[in-house]
């Protein structure tokens, strides 16, 4: 657990106070929006600014990730909306959102950033001043004898100086208090989506899968002779093949073996992250994953790639055990499940 640090100067139990009884994730995103803002001196913040934060923070985890914030959730909403009003890519870098978001003309985008005004700022505030209407808490906000955080104005917050050495200071434990918070909160949201803390932030550059295609799948390739891809049907063919996600690794967010097959490249990139059919795709997937195993271990029994597939299979204490234990009624179990979670938070099929 995550605590907030200790400031004997400061009201830190109004801080933490803020996210008592959190119903909605947008408090956290405020306040890492803040954060970063401080963080490069900024004292003076503009409300647009902190909004366009809080979207590209949580654009991958609700454009790419697909992990629900709650199917009333205003963030979430907005995020949805703003991608199809700019015509953003779900895996936009932050950079590029915050510079469309902070020039667009686009009336809906607007409407969606000017929608957190009527609740965000002030209502974050209001363990400072329990039970007061918004004008004024917008008034109280601003008076020098006030500790609370910031002051409000129309169009932007200023920060008060007596917490900039705390915000500062303390920044890297405060960012992980909140997505620590964040990932308790969403994993409540979706208990059976794998990975919630990898997923709130956009993951650095994906390591490339030359260790599975050339100690593993080349293998299988080789000593088969005739694979084909299971999607188009073409004969797979050593360095002509990409190797793909069966589960999306949006979803799963591994590069487990078991997961992972030979396919035809023009096709993996146009499948993206769409979910296959199980009724389509399901047995020719089961097949050459049993091929894979009944070849592997025949030619490389120590091949560490193997040991992927006790992960979904822990009844299988022995790897030698893998070609007579790995059943499609076992491995239908595990996959299935998957696909339809998946499916339930929005990914779409081929």
């Amino acid at each position: 657990m995550v605590n907030l640090p200790h400031n004997k100067n400061l009201p830190i139990a109004n801080l933490a106070a803020c996210f008592n009884n959190t119903t909605t994730p947008y408090k956290f995103y405020w306040l890492l929006s803040i954060l970063n803002e401080v963080e490069t001196g900024n004292l003076k913040i503009y409300k647009r600014d902190l909004y366009t934060k809080m979207i590209s923070t949580a654009w991958y985890t609700v454009n790419y990730f697909h992990v629900s914030f709650g199917n009333q959730d205003k963030l979430q909403e907005a995020i949805k909306l703003i991608k199809d009003a700019e015509n953003l890519n779900i895996d936009a870098k932050q950079t590029e959102i915050e510079k469309v978001l902070n020039s667009t003309n686009n009336k809906s985008t607007i409407k969606q950033l000017s929608h957190f005004n009527k609740n965000v700022p002030h209502w974050f505030l209001s363990p400072w001043f329990p039970k007061k209407t918004e004008k004024e808490i917008y008034k109280l906000s601003k008076e020098d004898r006030t500790n609370c955080l910031y002051g409000l104005y129309d169009d932007f917050i200023q920060m008060n100086p007596i917490w900039i050495n705390y915000l500062v200071e303390n920044s890297k434990i405060l960012k992980d208090f909140c997505y620590w918070n964040l990932s308790l909160y969403l994993q409540k949201r979706n208990p059976n989506v794998p990975d919630i803390p990898n997923k709130l932030i956009q993951p650095a550059t994906r390591k490339a899968l030359t260790q599975q295609k050339s100690k593993f799948w080349d293998i299988v390739i080789k000593e088969h002779g005739g694979l084909k891809c299971i999607y188009t049907g073409k004969t797979i063919k050593i360095g002509e093949y990409a190797v793909e996600h069966f589960v999306p690794y949006s979803f799963v967010s591994h590069d487990l073996i078991w997961n992972l097959i030979p396919a035809d490249k023009i096709f993996n990139s146009s499948k993206s992250d769409k979910l296959p059919s199980i009724e389509k795709y399901f047995n020719p997937f089961f097949n050459i994953q049993k091929t894979a195993i009944e070849i592997i271990n025949a030619k490389s029994p120590k091949n560490i790639f193997l040991e992927d597939y006790l992960t979904i299979f822990p009844d299988i204490n022995e790897i030698s055990a893998l070609p007579i234990s790995f059943t499609k009624e076992k491995f239908k179990e595990k996959i299935q499940p998957l696909i339809t979670i998946a499916s339930n938070n929005g990914f779409e099929f081929l």
